[in-house]
């Protein structure tokens, strides 16, 4: 009950007899003042209420008004910034927005006839690239915080994909419809895991701040998802929120949480840039990554390459040939000569690895041996010495003028050339393992044999190529790892080469969230190689070792992700070996190369002996040969998984030369490089 219902209440009591003792009367006056006096205190809270609300009232609509006139100022001086040329780029309206239709249309006639007389045999591919570029120009600009354009270029590679870009980048600088002919391109595959968010973020920001127009992203299948979200985000809709917010420190992004720092970002803007992506698939992989709603974004503007025919591989080699041709007038003084032979032997270098890059390294390579020529000739020949060149038995051979013909490419390093013959030559320096020297030969002639129908035009059967290794120790699986790395590379199947050997230590990680990127790295490292894992079974030690199975699948995603620039040989002992392929079910798939190395027999290891021997500058006494032999076939027989196959016979050359030493020291005049039968402790072993 409220005061003035109490006083009521009282008031009425009062009258109606019900209080009619004098004492009682006191009490009741003084219950009435106090009543009263709350009831004044009251209507004076009401009134100060209400004039305060008044008040606020009043400062609402200052600051109203107030921000009205700021909103017009701001526009007011904004304007004034665009018409005088000073408006920021990044806030600037796109070139697009501000010309005018008609020159926008006449800058579009016949670009894409010009490509087309640069990119040779994807005339429809540049059309739809051209198309692309076109469509906001036709349809009205988005506006200037919004990306211009999203497209796909999809096709296999070494097709022309980056080539017709940046064709049809500086095409249109040149027509002043871009600003800049760059092209600022962001390999997504750098970023594989949330540990890179930071430096996503950053590069991401550069590319948006850079004064390219077109951003072009390459292998988005081996981004995290969440970037790649972050990305469809930004591209759909023009703006992407961060989490948190960011200060600009000398061109670098520092985290600032969610504190409001002056100058701070908060969110990235598309800023009237093309979004070009790259892949090798179509739009189905592209929304299985991005989302439907991204590929409906597209708005049609999917550009697929079509594989080369044999008459347009002929004609890029024909254009590549004329040129080196002027250009080595130009610089040397000789004219080159040459028939169909040659062309199609340039044409047929698109085979390997690396699509178009392959041929243009190889014209290259013909100018470098020709430069080396000229440097090596004195006197230097005469202007306008004529130069015949021929294909013979897959060489590229020179005639200067009257003079015999001879191997331009062997006028260069060998190591530049990769020579197969020394590869093949190392891998037959090597004792016994005759089944894994059949596999590897037949593995490079089908690779070969794949080169030579892709640069014909036909279709390619691509082959599985990783592989397990099992056996026991010693028997030479590393090595035969080592030469593999070589042997694809000097065939053109890999481009690096290199081999990079780990172990469990490598790949998993020590805390929650640190295996997935460790193991990525690995693999990046590895990428145009050859990734060699020993005792790869240590991965899975059980159902419960969950950062060897979160190993296992990043692996298995990454060998899926780069099954056309990686290697991947897994080795071990047969039996775990067998086990290990149950940890995932798509390892045995991944791997159907499974080769087993056998031990090495008593008289392979008596020839490893030797031959080791003869490497580190000795030699073995003849009557060495038999009681080396007795004893390796003692422990072969006795357990060969434990007695080392290889790493014994080092292990007892090691232990005769230490012999040897203490022999040398009581007969001086003894030969130095001489290893005796009693040098080699094997009777212990009898």
């Amino acid at each position: 009950m409220s005061i003035e219902q109490q006083y009521d209440a009282w008031v009425q009591g009062l009258v109606g007899g019900k209080r009619s003792a004098a004492g009682e009367s006191e009490d009741a006056r003084s219950s009435l003042e106090q009543m009263q006096a709350q009831l004044d205190a009251l209507a004076a809270g009401q009134k100060r209420q209400t004039a305060a609300a008044k008040a606020l009232d009043a400062v609402q609509k200052a600051a109203g008004a107030t921000a009205e006139s700021v909103r017009r100022m701001s526009s007011e001086l904004t304007s004034s910034l665009r018409s005088d040329g000073l408006l920021d780029s990044a806030q600037a309206q796109p070139p697009a927005a501000a010309a005018a239709p008609d020159r926008a249309r006449a800058g579009f006639d016949g670009l894409a006839a010009r490509v087309r007389a640069r990119v040779i045999g994807q005339d429809e591919f540049v059309a739809d690239v051209v198309k692309a570029f076109r469509r906001p120009f036709v349809m009205g600009a988005p506006g200037p915080d919004k990306a211009r354009g999203l497209m796909l270029l999809c096709g296999q590679p070494g097709t022309g994909r980056h080539f017709t870009l940046r064709c049809v980048a500086e095409e249109l600088a040149a027509r002043g419809i871009l600003r800049s002919a760059a092209v600022e391109t962001l390999d997504l595959s750098l970023y594989p895991g949330p540990a890179q968010e930071k430096l996503f973020l950053q590069d991401l920001y550069s590319a948006l701040q850079s004064d390219a127009e077109v951003l072009a992203f390459d292998n988005y299948e081996a981004c995290a998802p969440g970037f790649r979200n972050m990305l469809a985000t930004l591209a759909a809709e023009g703006t992407l929120a961060l989490a948190n917010r960011y200060v600009l420190q000398r061109g670098i992004l520092v985290d600032v949480g969610t504190a409001l720092a002056p100058g701070a970002v908060g969110e990235l803007q598309a800023a009237g840039k093309y979004f070009v992506f790259f892949s090798a698939k179509g739009e189905d992989a592209l929304a299985e990554a991005f989302g439907a709603r991204f590929v409906d974004a597209l708005a049609g503007d999917i550009c697929r390459t079509a594989p080369f025919t044999p008459e347009s591989l002929a004609a890029i080699a024909a254009r590549g040939l004329n040129s080196l041709a002027q250009e080595t007038r130009r610089q040397t003084g000789l004219v080159l000569g040459m028939g169909a032979d040659v062309r199609d032997f340039v044409a047929g270098q698109y085979g390997k690895t690396g699509g178009m890059d392959a041929m243009a390294q190889y014209l290259d390579t013909m100018r470098r041996a020709l430069a080396e020529y000229v440097l090596e000739t004195d006197p230097a020949p005469a202007a306008g010495t004529a130069v015949a060149l021929r294909v013979e038995n897959g060489r590229l051979l020179a005639a200067v003028g009257s003079g015999a013909p001879f191997d331009l490419l062997a006028l260069l390093p060998q190591a530049y050339r990769g020579d197969i013959e020394a590869v093949e030559a190392e891998l037959d320096a090597i004792v016994g393992l005759e089944p894994v020297k059949s596999y590897l030969r037949e593995l490079a002639a089908n690779v070969q044999a794949q080169q030579r129908r892709k640069a014909q035009g036909l279709p390619v059967a691509e082959v599985n190529r990783h592989m397990i290794f099992t056996g026991n120790p010693g028997t030479g699986k590393t090595t035969i790892a080592r030469i593999l790395s070589k042997y694809l590379k000097a065939i053109g199947a890999l481009r690096g080469g290199q081999l990079v050997e780990v172990t469990r230590a490598d790949l998993v990680g020590r805390y929650v969230g640190h295996t997935a990127p460790l193991t990525n790295q690995v693999i990046q490292s590895a990428l145009g190689g050859v990734l060699f894992i020993d005792e790869a079974y240590s991965l899975y030690r059980s159902r419960d070792d969950s950062f060897g199975l979160e190993a296992i699948d990043t692996l298995v995603k990454g060998i899926e992700d780069h099954r056309d620039d990686l290697v991947v040989v897994l080795a071990g002992y047969t039996k775990e070996m067998q086990q290990f392929l149950q940890a995932n079910s798509g390892l045995a798939s991944r791997f159907p190369n499974q080769i087993e190395f056998p031990d090495y027999t008593a008289e392979e290891l008596w020839r490893i002996t030797a031959l080791q021997a003869k490497g580190k500058g000795y030699t073995l006494d003849a009557g060495c040969e038999a009681p080396l032999k007795a004893y390796y076939a003692r422990r072969q027989q006795a357990d060969a998984a434990k007695a080392g196959n290889g790493r014994m016979a080092r292990n007892v050359l090691e232990k005769a030369i230490l012999n040897q030493g203490k022999r040398l020291i009581a007969d001086p005049a003894a030969d130095l490089a001489l290893l005796l039968p009693d040098d080699f402790e094997l009777e212990e072993d009898a």
